[in-house]
């Protein structure tokens, strides 16, 4: 399962990290386009901080160490409580799996041919540290539209998320156009539910 290029942050050297690195787009901020409350570099910014974004690396940190790393100005997260603990258990599972996450969550299991169904592979993000209904169904959308995974029920199980040529979500970025409309969508859902 390989990935396109992502383009999820409209910074060159934030994409390529995103994209090259199996882990970073686990985390929460990945998965959501840059906006106010968060500008989306985070893992370029804990890249600089501690010279990697490699899984391994991160789990060999303490908990209250990783903690000072994201609280460091800028601040990494407005959720600083629980977000580098997510991270770190995000991390180490990771590390000591052996797995890049994208492809653990995709894989068959052991008495199975071919690709897990999209209810299977949504179960599984679940599992994962810091992942709800929706942030899971989102990555389920980005697992199929981004790194090509096929398998069946992807779209019904990541729904609303993998309708095809929708604009709902960090799936759906893979150019500065798509962010702009991802952004537009989100801005009309805020306002809808306003009034």
């Amino acid at each position: 399962m390989d990935a396109m290029a992502l383009h999820i942050i409209d910074d060159a050297a934030a994409d390529a990290l995103l994209t090259d690195n199996p882990l970073a787009p686990l985390d929460r901020h990945a998965r959501r386009p840059a906006d106010r409350d968060g500008d989306g570099h985070w893992a370029l910014k804990i890249e600089q901080r501690t010279g990697s974004v490699d899984a391994a690396a991160l789990a060999a940190y303490e908990p209250d160490d990783l903690a000072a790393v994201f609280k460091e100005t800028p601040a990494v997260h407005r959720f600083l409580a629980r977000w580098p603990r997510a991270s770190r258990r995000c991390a180490t599972r990771s590390s000591t799996t052996g797995a890049e996450m994208p492809r653990r969550c995709t894989r068959p299991a052991a008495d199975q041919e071919g690709a897990p169904d999209g209810a299977t592979v949504l179960k599984r993000l679940k599992a994962l540290p810091g992942f709800g209904e929706q942030k899971a169904k989102i990555f389920l959308a980005l697992l199929g539209k981004q790194y090509g995974f096929t398998g069946a029920g992807w779209r019904e199980a990541s729904a609303p998320y993998g309708e095809e040529g929708s604009h709902r979500s960090v799936a759906d970025i893979v150019s500065p156009e798509s962010l702009t409309k991802v952004r537009d969508f989100k801005r009309a859902t805020k306002a809808a539910a306003k009034g």
